[in-house]
């Protein structure tokens, strides 16, 4: 079933988020529209510091207030608006019906409590499963993440276990409850490449088993064509190119997602000659005005740096972008072959 005929489990319109830093406002995610589908994966990817990880924590309602300022737009899941509930019904959804895996597993769980004691305190609260019974389902937890000597491994700490089995941990307190969403932050983060590899496998069988829809935050374009169906490119709190990843990997849009090919290491670039971005991603005390990337832009022209840019459909409705190189006067026509001619 195509994504776009089939009704999202997990609707976002013009999500915006907001931090307060002193007498300041800055707006770290920008109108970010999306949908997710069940057993579909969109994939939100940019360098570090686009508003990715902070799109995912306002989808959860975990960032903290102050700094943040409640979010606004709409966060519809199964046709219920988050933004409108109390802490305590959000709760009931959080880890139960919308789960994450975090980025540093290290972090996210508590050092001073054993694997069995998160795991079970998952079971009781969103499972209503108390003594054998959470034990139980926090041993088959573990299993189902493929780790053996389950049953020992519930006596240890996190630091008593390795990356890779702290982050199947991670992977298995998510899946407990069967989630209908699973939002996965740079889930193979420091991970080393084999262990990546079956991570990966692991989070798209589990996928496969139980339909659910992904939203995998990442900045790794080979993991986005491993796993995507839809890819939003970010850059600077806003999505600015959207489309299926097959359409997006074959005519990349907009000149950062470009740029963002160019910057990977590949079996065609043998010789290492990467060609990185220029320059840096501003903070988001200092959003440039236009285009929020047209300083690192080498396409750039005067319209560029002034006013809203609008969304245009160059190829199909499907696979749009911000890019004022669509907009068919002769000048953007101009960047427009040049930029095919970088294309790879």
């Amino acid at each position: 079933m195509n994504n776009f005929e089939s009704h999202p489990i997990l609707k976002i319109k013009d999500l915006t988020t907001c931090l307060k830093v002193g007498h300041e406002e800055w707006t770290v995610v920008d109108r970010l529209s999306f949908n997710l589908y069940r057993g579909k994966t969109l994939a939100l990817v940019g360098e570090s510091g686009c508003g990715k990880s902070l799109a995912a924590l306002s989808i959860m309602g975990i960032l903290p207030q102050p700094p943040a300022l409640p979010s606004t737009g709409e966060i519809l899941y199964r046709d219920k608006s988050l933004l409108t509930l109390s802490e305590k019904e959000m709760r009931a959804i959080r880890g139960s019906k919308i789960a994450m895996i975090f980025q540093d597993p290290m972090s996210a769980l508590n050092p001073v409590f054993t694997i069995g004691n998160q795991l079970i305190e998952v079971a009781e609260l969103h499972l209503g499963l108390f003594g054998d019974e959470a034990w139980d389902r926090a041993k088959q937890a573990l299993e189902d993440v493929g780790i053996s000597n389950a049953e020992e491994r519930l006596s240890c700490y996190p630091h008593q276990l390795s990356g890779g089995l702290k982050q199947r941990v991670m992977i298995a307190m998510a899946l407990m409850c069967e989630p209908d969403v699973l939002i996965a932050d740079e889930p193979t983060t420091a991970l080393d490449v084999t262990i990546q590899a079956q991570v990966l496998d692991l989070i798209r069988q589990l996928q496969k088993k139980n339909g659910m829809a992904l939203l995998l935050i990442t900045h790794d374009m080979g993991v986005v064509s491993e796993m995507a169906d839809e890819v939003i490119v970010m850059y600077l709190a806003q999505g600015i190119e959207h489309g299926g990843v097959n359409e997006l990997l074959d005519l990349p849009l907009h000149p950062y997602t470009v740029g963002l090919f160019q910057s990977r290491p590949s079996l065609e670039n043998q010789k290492g000659q990467l060609k990185p971005i220029a320059g840096q991603v501003p903070l988001f005390k200092h959003i440039p005005k236009g285009c929020r990337f047209h300083p690192r832009c080498p396409y750039a022209m005067d319209k560029c740096r002034k006013g809203i840019v609008p969304v245009f459909h160059p190829d199909s409705l499907q696979h749009y972008t911000k890019c004022w190189l669509y907009d068919g006067s002769d000048e953007s026509q101009e960047g427009r072959e040049r930029l095919s001619q970088e294309k790879i």
